[in-house]
């Protein structure tokens, strides 16, 4: 079994084919984090105040609910975990992945879409989530990576 592991979370699709990509480029298995109540174009609003993703982003605290938690972490030296940057961090879905397994001893790398924003806090809002891991801000990537960029990224670590 592959020591790496690219685990994403993906609301429009933009992240589920960066990850594929990186999987293949990587050498790497692929693990889509899914919430256990799938969002809607509604809920992914952010100019309403009151779609889901808005509310749960104004609480930092909230952990949606995760579809499954079969994915085999202890298997994995390394796990990319890839999502789309939500109001400047990534979306409070990944802290519930994070808490949901035993991260400690591993690298974890963190690789991002967006439609323009940086990482902002991502590492340190997600740090407390994974105790014993080395969280790594890795990218931001486009929508559509080339191959030999990804293999770049990923031979780095």
């Amino acid at each position: 079994m592959s020591k790496k592991l690219v685990a994403y979370f993906s609301a429009s699709g933009t992240t589920a084919n960066v990850a594929k990509h990186l999987a293949k480029a990587a050498d790497a298995d692929l693990y889509e984090i899914r919430p256990a109540v799938p969002y809607t174009r509604s809920d992914l609003n952010w100019m309403d105040k009151q779609s889901r993703s808005s509310v749960e982003m104004r609480d930092r605290s909230f952990r949606p609910a995760l579809a499954d938690t079969d994915a085999k972490i202890d298997a994995y030296d390394t796990v990319f975990v890839g999502f789309p940057i939500w109001w400047y961090v990534a979306p409070t879905i990944i802290n519930s992945f994070l808490e949901a397994y035993d991260f400690s001893g591993k690298k974890i790398v963190l690789f991002a879409t967006s439609g323009g924003s940086g990482f902002g806090k991502a590492v340190a809002g997600l740090q407390p989530s994974a105790p014993g891991a080395t969280i790594v801000e890795g990218a931001i990537m486009g929508g559509r990576p080339d191959e030999a960029s990804l293999k770049a990224f990923a031979d780095k670590y």
